[in-house]
């Protein structure tokens, strides 16, 4: 998987939808967010999420 990864908590720098991995590279749903919305805190830690396409 590549492009930009942001953590829970940091903003979003564009509204879309964003996809949820864990540590493990497993995804856990999306989420669509409006830009500068904070990314929401997952259950995992390492988690990050990724825009989708």
């Amino acid at each position: 998987m590549s492009g930009q990864q942001w953590r829970p908590g940091e903003q979003a720098p564009q509204s879309a939808n964003y996809a949820c991995y864990d540590a493990n590279g497993r995804c856990g749903g999306s989420t669509y967010l409006e830009k500068g919305q904070r990314f929401p805190a997952t259950q995992h830690s390492g988690s990050y999420y990724v825009m989708e396409n």
